[in-house]
């Protein structure tokens, strides 16, 4: 999920284009970007959507940003959105892992309803001081969350922190990416605001993927092959990866514990990371068939 694109739900003419787009998930937007008299078209237009074949199609990664569990469209929001195909639910605004576990419940219910068969993840938005500062403990208030995701905007504004400010972003990256790995789900990249800034969407990006983000959030089709080419594993990298995974394995066969790859020492941390890489690499049809057999896949 190298890139997301935000869709809103009020604008079914976006739909087919979105579905067209090179982004590797769609996330079709009931919340900011819906005005509170449109959202009731909107849920009709995306539950339209989610029962179409193009949607069924997809090969995207469907997620849908439903409103805060506190506004009074939530609920109907849910049982909406709770359709097979979707992949996520992204949640905004949870504060306490109480939300989290309503939230869940509330989606559950919703499933069993609409005749969902695959349980449908929850992606919880971090985009307030006390919900970074429990970001961990929301992470891990139910089996359903698969991902955190950082709301810069949300975040630094009511702070008068500087959007741009370098030093902050990197704190909040670290801190959300430290309370993923806390919980073992994925965190995922904040939206950038200047469409026409395509270098300052560059930069945080590649921020976000040295902070071990596995994608960015955007906002205009124009941003979705810079995420997608930041968050590609680089040929180089695949290629080491490889080599780890396959020492790896003749590592375990022999019984050694610690090995050299590339003049890099490896012990198991470097294989978990390196195994990831692979997945990504054979997910993304990034692995020739050497290496494929290489890494045993």
């Amino acid at each position: 999920m190298r890139s997301k694109l935000f869709v809103p739900a009020s604008r079914p003419e976006l739909f087919a284009k979105a579905l067209a787009s090179a982004a590797d998930a769609l996330s079709f937007d009931l919340e900011d970007a819906v005005s509170p008299e449109r959202k009731p078209q909107a849920r009709t237009d995306l539950r339209a959507l989610l029962a179409a074949d193009d949607a069924r199609a997809s090969r995207k990664t469907l997620i849908v940003r439903v409103n805060a569990l506190s506004t009074p469209y939530f609920a109907a929001d849910i049982e909406a959105v709770a359709r097979n195909g979707v992949s996520l639910v992204n949640l905004p605004k949870p504060e306490h892992p109480d939300d989290v576990r309503a939230a869940a419940a509330a989606l559950e219910a919703a499933e069993r309803a609409n005749g969902v068969t695959a349980p449908i993840g929850l992606l919880l938005n971090v985009e307030s001081p006390r919900a970074l500062r429990h970001a961990a403990e929301l992470a891990l208030a139910h089996p359903r969350v698969a991902g955190l995701q950082l709301g810069l905007g949300d975040l630094f504004e009511p702070l008068s922190i500087a959007r741009r400010e370098t030093a902050a972003i990197q704190q909040a990256m670290f801190a959300l990416r430290v309370a993923a790995g806390e919980a073992g789900v994925f965190a995922y990249d904040t939206a950038f605001a200047n469409i026409k800034d395509i270098d300052g969407f560059r930069a945080e990006a590649q921020m976000a993927r040295a902070f071990g983000f596995i994608g960015k959030s955007c906002i205009h089709p124009s941003q979705i092959a810079i995420a997608n080419e930041v968050f590609r594993p680089s040929d180089d990298d695949i290629a080491h990866a490889v080599r780890v995974v396959q020492a790896a394995r003749d590592a375990d066969a022999q019984g050694i514990g610690a090995y050299v790859v590339d003049g890099t020492m490896i012990d198991p941390p470097f294989v978990e990371r390196a195994r990831s890489l692979v997945a990504d690499a054979a997910r993304l049809g990034l692995l020739s068939e050497e290496q494929r057999a290489c890494a045993g896949i």
